[in-house]
This record gives C-alpha cells, sequence and structure tokens, in this order.
C-alpha cells in the first residue's frame, strides 16, 4: 500500500510509536460540548481531552485570542520579555496563595520543576532533606522524576533505577503520613483529588494534618492540582475545601485551553531560594499559549462561572447515583463538581467501546473505574442527555 492511499489510522500504525491504544475513529472537529469523526458521527465528549478543555471546543472568545496573538507573536524563548507571560503571572498571583510563577509545557514538566525546587530549598538548610513523600495511587507523571512519585509496578518497573528518595504512605492515612514523614524530608506531594488513581477526594482533615507535618518537619507542602485545580472541582483551586494553602501547587491541563502549558505557582520563600540557570524551557510561556491561558483563567475564575459547575456537579451526582442503585454493575460512585470516578464490578474497556457507539466518549481511572471529566462548560439538558447514555450502556453492560 501506498503512503497516498493509506488512512489515518493506518499512518498512526506504521508511523506513530505505539504508546497510546487510541480509540477506533479519527476526530475532526468539536463544537461545543460535542467531537465529531470523519464520518460526521458526533459524540457527547465526557473527557474533554483529559480535562483539558475546560471551556469546551471552538469557545470564540479563547480562538479569539489565540488568532490574535499569533499574528502578533509566536515565539521569542526565555531570553526576553514578552506580555503575555507577565500579565498571565499576575494573574495567577493574585488568584492564589502564592507569589511567584515558573511556567513550563505539561503536567510532569510542572512536577519535575516542583521536585527541583523543593530539593534546592531544603538544600540551603540542610543538604540532608532529600526525600520526597507521596501517596499510594498518586499519579504525578511519566518522567523520570514524576514516575518515581508515581507507586505503579507497571509504569515503573521498566525504567528502573529511577530517581532515589521517594518514599510513600496511605492516602487518607494521616498515621501513615506521620511514619513517612521525617526530618530528612523535604517535600511532601499530594492530589487533593486523585484522578488517574480513580477519583480519590483528599478528606480536608487529612490536607490540613498533612500542612502540620510538613510544618513540624520543615518540609514543603506541594499540591498536584494538574487535574482537579482550575474549577474541575467547583472552586478555583481543589485544596479550598480544606481551607489551608500548600507551599508549592501545579497546574497544567486546562491552563492553556488545549494548548501545551504547566505552571509552577509557589510562596516567595521557595522562589528566593531559585536563581538563574537552575531550571528553564525554550518553549514555555509562549505568547501565543499566555494569551489563551488568560482567557481560560479570567473564565474559570469567575464566582458564576465555578457556581455553574458545582450546580452541573450536583445534577450528575443525583444522576450517577440513581444509576448505581439500578444497575449491579456499578459499585458506587465518587467525585465532585465535575470529575467523577464511578467504580464498576466489571472492567470499564468494553463500557468505554459501547459508549462510543452511544455516542458518548468517556474514559477510565484504573482498570474497573469509568471516569468523567466533562467540558465545564457542560449545561443541564447535555448532563441529561450524558446520564440517559450511561443508562443505556450500563443496561447492555449488565
Amino acid at each position: 500500500m501506498s503512503a497516498q492511499t493509506m488512512t489515518t489510522q493506518e499512518m498512526e500504525q506504521a508511523y506513530v510509536v505505539q504508546t497510546y491504544s487510541r480509540a477506533p475513529f479519527v476526530l475532526s472537529h468539536g463544537e461545543g460540548v460535542y467531537l465529531y469523526d470523519s464520518d460526521g458521527k458526533r459524540y457527547l465528549d465526557l473527557v474533554s481531552g483529559i480535562a483539558v478543555n475546560a471551556l469546551g471546543h471552538g469557545d470564540p472568545e479563547l480562538v479569539g485570542a489565540i488568532t490574535t496573538q499569533t499574528a502578533r507573536l509566536i515565539h521569542v524563548s526565555n531570553l526576553y520579555h514578552t506580555e503575555p507571560q507577565a500579565k498571565l503571572a499576575r494573574m495567577l498571583v493574585e488568584r492564589s496563595f502564592g507569589d511567584r510563577v515558573f511556567f513550563c509545557n505539561s503536567g510532569t514538566e510542572s512536577v519535575e520543576a516542583a521536585i527541583k525546587f523543593a530539593r534546592k530549598w531544603a538544600h540551603q538548610r540542610d543538604a540532608s532533606k532529600t526525600r520526597i513523600v507521596a501517596f499510594e495511587n498518586a499519579f504525578h507523571g511519566r518522567t523520570m522524576g514524576a514516575l518515581a512519585l508515581t507507586p505503579r509496578e507497571h509504569y515503573q518497573a521498566p525504567f528502573r533505577p529511577l530517581m532515589p528518595g521517594a518514599s510513600f504512605a496511605t492516602f487518607n492515612d494521616l498515621d501513615s503520613a506521620a511514619q513517612a514523614l521525617g526530618d530528612d524530608v523535604c517535600a511532601c506531594i499530594v492530589e487533593p483529588v486523585q484522578g488517574e488513581g480513580g477519583v480519590n477526594l483528599a478528606e480536608p482533615g487529612f490536607l490540613a494534618g498533612l500542612r502540620q507535618l510538613c510544618d513540624q518537619h520543615q518540609a514543603l507542602l506541594i499540591f498536584d492540582e494538574v487535574q482537579c485545580g482550575l474549577g474541575r472541582t467547583g472552586n478555583l483551586w481543589a485544596h479550598e475545601l480544606a481551607a489551608i494553602t500548600p507551599d508549592i501547587m501545579t497546574l497544567a491541563k486546562p491552563l492553556g485551553g488545549g494548548l501545551p502549558m504547566g505552571a509552577v505557582v509557589m510562596t516567595e520563600d521557595v522562589a528566593s531560594a531559585i536563581s538563574p540557570g537552575d531550571h528553564g524551557s525554550t518553549f514555555a510561556a509562549n505568547p501565543v499559549v499566555c494569551a489563551a491561558a488568560q482567557v481560560v483563567l479570567r473564565r474559570v475564575s469567575d464566582a458564576g462561572f465555578l457556581g455553574h459547575v458545582r450546580a452541573m456537579g450536583e445534577l450528575f451526582h443525583a444522576g450517577l447515583e440513581a444509576l448505581a442503585a439500578r444497575h449491579e454493575i456499578v459499585e458506587s460512585v465518587r467525585g465532585l463538581g465535575l470529575i467523577w470516578g464511578i467504580p464498576l464490578k466489571v472492567d470499564a474497556g468494553p463500557l468505554i467501546e459501547a459508549g462510543y457507539q452511544r455516542g458518548i466518549i468517556t474514559c477510565r481511572a484504573g482498570a474497573r473505574v469509568l471516569r468523567l471529566l466533562p467540558p465545564l462548560t457542560i449545561d443541564q439538558a447535555e448532563v441529561e442527555s450524558a446520564l440517559e447514555a450511561l443508562d443505556d450502556v450500563f443496561a447492555q453492560a449488565g
């Protein structure tokens, strides 16, 4: 077969490194909360690019900001000042606990940066403070440092030896955390809502206890809000429910509006330990991405917008609980806002495939957890449509 006659899927199979098992269709465009494949079939998007497309697809304001900035300046590197970067940094600081921001290109890069910043901060105080405590079922990324903090045997095993100094405790167990933390710890990293690990919510008392333990051992507290931050829970920051603040927060997924962007928000105490040359990125804080991110951040931090997310979350919660009561294969429901996990008695894969036939796109969070991450703009009629489709999928599987 010549290259000219190959389909998109055939070309992907022939030329792309096979690190993903992709869905059996080719997506061509999107509008609002819907995606369309190359055959014209419409899907209700309940994944939003893995919690990325917070404003849905084709948002006019977002597209306008990207188009305008692209015509002005696309890239100059971090050797130079640009207005979009400076404005975005100020917006993030004004809307968070932080004093300064470091920009990068992805969630895993934000975690790698947080590791380096924590180690540098601790090194200035005590060179023996190098250990980092993370938690069971965590997911912090796939690069070598982030992977060392992601305790999944099938992810880690082929790539050992990993970064040394990672220790693990039980999620939502303060006694376990207290045993893991010591004076040789430079930082403790935790997701206020574990996404890939199954949509597990950190209890407010657990996060507050971690704050106390970190203060006790003079360690930094890092909140990984790559997936759960920026409005996904119905609050701008997922940790707001615990009424405490971290020293460092990692961000990514929705921030760039679908363009690659990560960020690390930190206190002045942490930032003061970092010097020119300690870390960097050629493409980070690209003017186009920063222009897009300003639109996303302004929109998702609006009180009315967050109220809408909470309201749609309540609709999902009630509807999913009703489905759990009706379908035996559904074990439970957990989540808040617009991040939901549905633990199942069967593998989630066939249900995802059945969803494609029913016109919905979902994903998994572990082998037996169906995960829902719709655009934050989803409305009541679309939530009801999603629940109807899920009802059919569960009935078919049961």
